[in-house]
């Protein structure tokens, strides 16, 4: 006849296998942390720089305009720190149309260090938009 298994010997098998397992799946967490921080940062960061050149882009004066350029922009980062700091550049692309360019970069810390990944590093984004004329039809 088959004798039925201690119940009392198997009691910690799975304290055990939880405290084995317990660093991997907080290490796990802590990747997914680090890496919903990056893309939301980044996220944040092109909107600003979206936001930047659209103010730009709305007619010459505007485009020539950094300080409106940067308010603009950083009224979507306003929860970043340290603050990002903003550029502009105009210029005239292939086909003679003025643009302005908007840069948006802040830096970015991790959580913990990871071999092989950098601690910190710096979150750059760039959008360049076409400027609107004064007057419809002028180049």
């Amino acid at each position: 006849m088959r004798q039925r298994p201690n119940t009392q010997s198997r009691r910690g098998t799975s304290a055990v296998e939880f405290a084995v397992v317990l660093p991997f799946l907080l290490f796990m967490v802590v990747i997914a942390v680090d890496f919903a921080r990056v893309y939301r940062n980044a996220q944040v960061i092109m909107s600003a720089a979206r936001n930047g050149a659209l103010y730009g882009s709305d007619n010459p004066t505007k485009a020539a305009d950094t300080d409106g350029i940067q308010a603009a922009a950083l009224q979507e980062a306003v929860d970043l720190s340290p603050a990002p700091t903003v550029t502009s550049t105009t210029g005239t692309d292939t086909d003679g149309s003025p643009y302005v360019r908007v840069t948006v970069s802040c830096p970015f810390q991790t959580i913990t260090r990871y071999p092989g990944v950098p601690a910190s590093m710096a979150l750059t984004r760039t959008v360049q938009m076409r400027v609107c004329p004064l007057k419809p039809n002028d180049p």
